[in-house]
C-alpha cells in the first residue's frame, strides 16, 4: 500500500501546485524587467509570437517599440522605428489585420492644443531580435477640435483605427477613414460617447466583437455592435500604480492590465464573457474580474481548493495506513 500512497500523494501534490495553462503560455502575471522601460503607456499581444507583448514608453524615449516576453519579463527585441520624426507623446499601441502593429502618437500634454498628431504603422518583424523598421507616418485630426488621447485599437477584421479621447468627464470614441492616407490629413469623428470614465487606454477582443476602454481605477466593457457600441458592464482593474495599459491576450479570454514606472506589472484579468471567467455577460463585475483585495481569482482558488482536498486525502489514507 505505501508505494500507491505515495504516488497518490504526489500525483495531488503537483495538481496543487501546477501552473495554469495561460501562465505557461506567457498570459499570466509578469513584471517588466528592462530598465529602459519606465513609462509603459501601452500593450499589444503578439499574434505571431504566442506570450510576447508590444510596449513603449511615453514621451522623451524616442521611436522605439519593445517585445516582452511575458513568461519572463525579460526584453526579447528592440525595434527601431524610422521615417517618423521625433515622437512627440505616444500613448497607445494596437495590432491589426496582416499583423501590421499601429503606434498612436496622440497624447496631447498642452491640454489638446497641437493642432495635429500621428499614427505610425509598421509590419511586426517575423523573428523577434533587434533591428530598425521603416513605419508609415499618418496626420490625425479631429472634426470637433484638438484633444488629448491615449486609446488607439485597430478593427482585426476591417484594419479602420479608432481613438478614444482622455477627459475626466469622460470621452468619445472617434472613427477615422476607412483608410489612412499618408499624404493628406486623417480625420477622425466622434461617433459614441464614453462616458463616466478618463480613458487611459483601450482594447479590441480578437474576433472584433468587444471593446474594453479602461481608467486609472476601473474600466467598461462594451459589445462593439459595428462601432455603434452598447455597454455591457463595469470592469475592476488590478491596482498594479498608475494603470495605463491593457490589451486582450491573443486568445481573447484574458485582459492584461498594465502600469507604468520602473519594473511595473502586468496582471490578467478574466475577459467578460470569456469562459471561465465566472462573470455572465452583462452583468456586473465578478469577483475573478474585480480589483485587488476582492478575493480569490480564478487560478488561486482552483489550486486552494485541490491543495485542501489532498490534505484531506492525506490524513485519510494515513490514518487507514495506522489501522492496517
Amino acid at each position: 500500500m505505501r508505494r500507491p500512497i505515495a504516488l497518490l500523494a504526489a500525483a495531488l501534490y503537483v495538481g496543487a501546485l501546477a501552473v495554469p495553462a495561460s501562465a505557461a503560455d506567457g498570459d499570466g502575471k509578469f513584471t517588466i524587467k528592462d530598465p529602459r522601460i519606465t513609462e509603459s503607456s501601452g500593450l499589444a499581444a503578439s499574434r505571431q509570437h504566442p506570450g510576447v507583448y508590444w510596449t513603449h514608453n511615453d514621451s522623451d524615449d524616442g521611436a522605439y517599440l519593445y517585445a516582452v516576453d511575458g513568461r519572463t519579463g525579460e526584453t526579447v527585441a528592440t525595434v527601431t522605428l524610422t521615417g517618423v520624426g521625433t515622437p512627440r507623446d505616444v500613448e497607445a499601441i494596437s495590432i491589426g489585420p496582416g499583423n501590421q502593429i499601429y503606434v498612436g502618437d496622440i497624447g496631447d500634454n498642452l491640454g489638446g492644443t497641437w493642432p495635429h498628431v500621428w499614427i505610425y504603422r509598421l509590419p511586426e518583424p517575423k523573428e523577434l531580435r533587434d533591428r530598425t523598421i521603416r513605419a508609415t507616418q499618418y496626420v490625425v485630426t479631429y472634426s470637433d477640435g484638438a484633444r488629448d488621447a491615449e486609446s488607439l485599437v485597430v478593427h482585426p477584421k476591417t484594419g479602420r483605427v479608432y481613438i478614444v479621447d482622455k477627459n475626466e468627464k469622460g470621452g468619445h470614441l472617434y472613427e477615422g477613414p476607412a483608410g489612412l492616407s499618408p499624404s493628406g490629413t486623417n480625420v477622425f469623428r466622434p461617433i459614441a460617447g464614453v462616458p463616466d470614465l478618463e480613458a487611459t487606454d483601450a482594447t479590441l477582443s480578437p474576433d472584433g466583437r468587444h471593446l474594453v476602454v479602461r481608467s486609472y481605477f476601473g474600466s467598461l466593457a462594451y459589445d462593439w455592435n459595428g462601432g455603434k457600441i452598447k455597454r455591457k458592464e463595469r470592469l475592476g482593474v488590478p491596482f498594479l500604480g498608475q494603470g495605463e495599459s491593457v490589451t486582450y491576450t491573443a486568445d481573447g479570454n484574458k485582459l492584461m492590465y498594465g502600469a507604468e514606472g520602473a519594473d511595473s506589472p502586468v496582471e490578467p484579468q478574466d475577459a467578460p464573457g470569456a469562459e471561465g471567467s465566472g462573470s455572465p455577460s452583462g452583468n456586473g463585475t465578478s469577483a475573478s474580474s474585480g480589483g485587488e483585495g476582492e478575493g480569490l481569482g480564478g487560478d488561486l482558488r482552483t489550486g486552494a481548493i485541490v491543495a485542501a482536498a489532498a490534505l484531506v486525502v492525506l490524513v485519510a489514507l494515513r490514518g487507514l495506513r495506522r489501522r492496517t
